[in-house]
């Protein structure tokens, strides 16, 4: 097998469907959340200063929360892998011979609901546990294929910021350029408009359907948004 490096880490991030799932949603977020932000003061009739400021630190914060989270949950999933090797290799140098059957047997099943025949199920255990039998018992008892790397850890993180703050740079640079007194049509038009790309992307990319992606993004954005832009015009009116 060929040694893992940070750049075969970021090649195969690259190129997993599941990563671009990821980034449509984190995109979806930045666009909602900025657009929201935005809106809300709009409505509580902020000048065109303090809407600056407020997409700006809405984009600082958005990106290192969306990056943070991402990077605590994969972390998280790397010391729990961790645990569950040192747990196997504890225990498989102190077990006897009735523990490493019932790990023989255990593995058999594995592999039978996996959809394999009971002789073949056992031939492949029995081979798996000559050649690595920590490898086998990680799959079968913990699902654990391939230990998370330090560089998915980060990169995981750093994909998540910036897919976040792709999305919510649409709605701030409409308001950094155009002015105030139709940037609040404009910023409507280009969230709808970005968000249906974005979930055509993410619906593609995870195999889900297009139209109830599309839906569900659009649903979400209302209620964010008009819930956002009423609240600020209830505390312009306060």
């Amino acid at each position: 097998m060929a040694r893992r490096t940070v750049w075969s880490d970021l090649r195969d991030y690259l190129g997993d469907s599941d990563s671009r799932r990821g980034w449509a949603l984190c995109a979806q977020d930045g666009i909602i959340s900025t657009a929201g932000i935005l809106l809300g003061f709009v409505g509580a009739g902020a000048d065109e200063e303090t809407l600056l400021v407020a997409g700006q630190a809405a984009i600082v914060a958005g990106m290192l929360t969306a990056g943070g989270a991402k990077w605590s949950e994969t972390a998280t999933r790397r010391a729990v892998e961790l645990k569950a090797i040192a747990d196997e290799r504890a225990s498989q140098r102190t077990d006897g011979a009735s523990e490493a059957a019932a790990e023989r047997a255990e593995l058999i099943a594995y592999y039978m609901r996996k959809g394999l025949a009971p002789a073949l199920a056992a031939e492949v255990a029995d081979e798996l546990l000559v050649r690595s039998p920590l490898k086998a018992a990680l799959e079968a008892e913990h699902g654990i294929v391939r230990l998370t790397s330090v560089g998915e850890v980060l990169i995981t993180g750093a994909g998540a910021a910036l897919a976040y703050g792709f999305g919510a740079a649409v709605p701030l640079l409409i308001a950094w350029y155009v002015p105030l007194r139709i940037e609040l049509m404009l910023v409507l038009f280009s969230v709808v408009v970005s968000l249906v790309m974005v979930s055509v992307a993410g619906a593609r990319a995870g195999g889900m359907d297009m139209w109830r992606t599309i839906l569900r993004t659009l649903v979400v954005a209302a209620v964010t948004i008009s819930m956002s832009y009423t609240v600020g015009t209830i505390g312009e009116d306060i």
